[in-house]
């Protein structure tokens, strides 16, 4: 085995696995309807309002996480599913994640922790709407914010297409080129190497509310986390049940 600090011999290893090209697989959706570059990683988030009125003088603060600058927060009296099915979405949540971080920077060099603007991320409750079966490619983009390392990136509902990872900033014009789509991994959850990136590609054929997260428990509890709404399709067996009679209340 490696030395569990030997990260090229582990990442070579890891990215170098593939999928059985065998009848009946899965395909790679060729044409995307959706695309995201979403930044991940750790952030300080204020104790108080206050403080984030003066965050230059602010010493209260805790630590958090976020993707896209957003550090998500449960709602804690209706789900995002009974909200999403009821229609009372007002106050639960807001269907405005965004597609790109609010602000562009060198997301891999740890000279941005010298900035202390870019150090902290509002919590929120925001999810990404998309249509039934629309093809989502979603950039994973590992930060320096705080600290770099490897987040485990775990999304509900679906398996997804790993087409292509890397170490430092991605690099649309270039890193496309290292897009596997004939017989990538298919997986539901992700390691974004420490100081990199990892793309990924999913047709979203399942309504409802799909959180995806880091899987460090610790960093969920953070924040490090976003949801995919996904809509209701044409027919009966792409559309949202009922919950069941039992469904137990919130109080």
């Amino acid at each position: 085995m490696p030395s569990f600090n030997d990260t090229y011999t582990a990442t070579r290893f890891y990215t170098s696995l593939t999928s059985l090209v065998r009848p009946g697989r899965a395909l790679v959706p060729m044409h995307v309807d959706e695309r995201m570059l979403v930044t991940i990683g750790a952030n300080l988030a204020a104790c108080q309002a206050a403080c984030q009125a003066d965050q230059p003088k602010c010493q209260k603060f805790a630590v958090a996480a976020s993707m896209n600058n957003q550090s998500f927060k449960f709602p804690t009296k209706t789900s995002l599913l009974e909200a999403q099915f009821k229609g009372t979405v007002g106050g639960v949540y807001t269907a405005d994640f965004p597609d790109r971080p609010p602000v562009r920077f060198d997301y891999t060099n740890p000279a941005v922790n010298n900035d202390l603007s870019m150090i902290f991320a509002p919590k929120s409750t925001k999810v990404k709407r998309v249509r039934y079966n629309a093809t989502v490619e979603m950039v994973l983009q590992n930060t320096a914010i705080i600290g770099i390392e490897s987040h485990p990136m775990h999304l509900h509902g679906f398996n997804f297409f790993v087409l292509a990872q890397g170490f430092g900033n991605y690099n649309e014009g270039r890193d496309w080129r290292k897009f596997n789509l004939w017989n990538p991994q298919e997986r539901n959850t992700i390691a974004v190497p420490p100081g990199g990136w990892a793309v990924i590609r999913f047709r979203a054929d399942n309504p409802g509310q799909w959180l995806m997260h880091c899987h460090l428990d610790l960093h969920l509890s953070w924040g490090l986390a976003m949801v995919f709404q996904v809509d209701n399709g044409p027919d009966p067996s792409s559309t949202l049940p009922p919950p069941p009679p039992d469904y137990p209340k919130c109080y």
